[in-house]
């Protein structure tokens, strides 16, 4: 289990999230998720509104890699983990709640990610490289 730290956590509030996952065939999805948040220090959450590509993948068993940058400070992450998806449940109902508040349709589930690995997209020598 990785720890998120605080710049990680403020990065993730403020930029724009990218979920990838990995279909049965193989072939590779990325999807921006803009309800992507911090849940807890090693556990990153998004709605998941569309049951599209992304949703198809979790539930067929891909792990999940999330990956955010602010390019004003030229730095990111990329999150490892393995998702849990709930349709029910405390953390559900708050996303529905949210997603009301903000004229979005209702999730169909929510995304846990528990957070396995942290690499920096940081360009230099730590490009790609475990941090966490």
């Amino acid at each position: 289990m990785a720890i998120l730290t605080d710049e990680m956590k403020d990065m993730i509030s403020k930029q724009q999230c990218f979920i990838a996952t990995v279909g049965k065939d193989g072939n590779p999805n990325v999807a921006p998720k803009r309800s992507t948040r911090v849940l807890d220090d090693s556990t990153l959450i998004f709605s998941e509104g569309t049951g599209g590509a992304t949703y198809r993948n979790i539930k067929d068993g891909s792990k999940v890699s999330i990956a955010v940058v602010n390019r004003d400070i030229i730095d990111g992450y990329r999150f490892v983990g393995k998702p849990e998806i709930q349709e029910s449940g405390q953390h559900y109902d708050r996303a529905v709640e949210m997603s009301a508040k903000n004229n979005m349709r209702k999730p169909l589930a929510v995304i846990l990610v528990h957070i396995e690995e942290v690499h920096s997209l940081k360009p230099g020598p730590m490009a790609g490289k475990k941090i966490g």
